[in-house]
C-alpha cells in the first residue's frame, strides 16, 4: 500500500513523541533512576503496544479469512487497506521496541542480542523467541506484499505464519518483561480468544464439504478392427 500524508505525519508524530519521553535533555527527570529506566520503560510500551498491534491484524486476520463468513464487506476492497494499515504501524512500533533495547545499556540487549537470537545478556530465551517472532513477521508481510513473485499459492500457506508469529510473540511478552505477572489479564484475553480462532478456522475448513467433481460420462466402447473382422467372417454365408 502507498502511505497517504496522514500516516506518514503520524508516524513521524510517535517518533517525536517517544524521543521527547527518552530524552532526559528535553524532559529531565528528577530522579537519576527515572532517567536511567526510561528508555527500558518507552521500549517496553511500545513493545505491549505492538503486541497488541499484532493481536488486532491477526484477528482482523482471521475474520477476513474465515470459510463461514460470506458477508457483503468481505467482499469489497473496503476491509483489506485497514488490515494493511495496521501492518505499518506495528512495523512502525516493532522497529521503535528494537532500536530502544538496543541502544539502552540498561537493557542489556545490545544489536547483536536483539538481531541474533541467543546473543542477548538480559533474558537470552526470551529475547531469542522475540527475534525469531520479528523474523518470521518480516516474512510473512513480505510474501503479502509481492505475491506475484511466489508460485501460485505459496503466499497462502507463508501468511499462515501470522498465527504462528503471534504465539511466539506471546510468549516474548510473557517471559521478557518483569511485569508479565501484572499483564497477564492482558495476555489471556488476547491470547485465548485468538487460540479459539484459530482452531475454529481450522475445524471448518476440515470439516467442509469438498465439492466432488462431475465424472464424464462413459463414452460406449468402439469396437476393434479384430473384433469387426471376426463379426464380418461369421455372417459369410459361405
Amino acid at each position: 500500500m502507498r502511505l497517504s500524508v496522514t500516516t506518514l505525519v503520524a508516524l513521524g508524530a510517535i517518533g517525536v513523541l517517544v524521543a521527547l519521553g527518552v530524552t532526559d535533555q528535553v524532559l529531565p527527570a528528577a530522579d537519576p533512576g527515572v532517567a536511567q529506566q526510561r528508555p527500558w520503560l518507552a521500549a517496553r510500551a511500545l513493545g505491549i503496544t505492538a503486541y497488541l498491534l499484532l493481536a488486532l491484524e491477526v484477528g482482523l486476520g482471521l475474520v477476513l479469512s474465515h470459510p463461514r463468513n460470506t458477508a457483503a464487506w468481505h467482499k469489497t476492497r473496503q476491509v483489506f487497506p485497514w488490515h494493511e494499515l495496521v501492518t505499518v504501524f506495528l512495523g512502525a512500533f516493532l522497529a521503535l521496541h528494537i532500536v530502544l533495547l538496543a541502544v539502552d545499556r540498561y537493557a542489556n540487549v545490545g544489536w547483536l542480542g536483539a538481531l541474533v537470537p541467543g546473543m542477548a545478556g538480559y533474558r537470552p530465551p526470551a529475547i531469542a523467541v522475540g527475534s525469531i517472532a520479528m523474523y518470521a513477521l518480516i516474512f510473512t508481510a513480505a510474501t503479502a506484499k509481492w505475491t506475484r513473485l511466489l508460485p501460485a499459492g505459496w503466499w497462502l500457506m507463508a501468511h499462515r505464519l501470522a498465527a504462528l508469529t503471534f504465539l511466539l510473540a506471546w510468549v516474548h511478552a510473557v517471559l521478557a518483561g518483569t511485569d508479565g505477572g501484572a499483564l497477564t489479564p492482558l495476555y489471556l484475553a488476547t491470547g485465548l480468544p485468538l487460540l479459539a480462532g484459530v482452531a475454529h478456522r481450522w475445524w471448518t475448513a476440515r470439516s467442509r464439504p469438498r465439492r466432488v467433481e462431475p465424472v464424464p460420462a462413459m463414452l460406449p466402447a468402439t469396437p476393434s478392427l479384430a473384433t469387426h473382422a471376426q463379426a464380418t467372417l461369421s455372417e459369410d454365408p459361405r
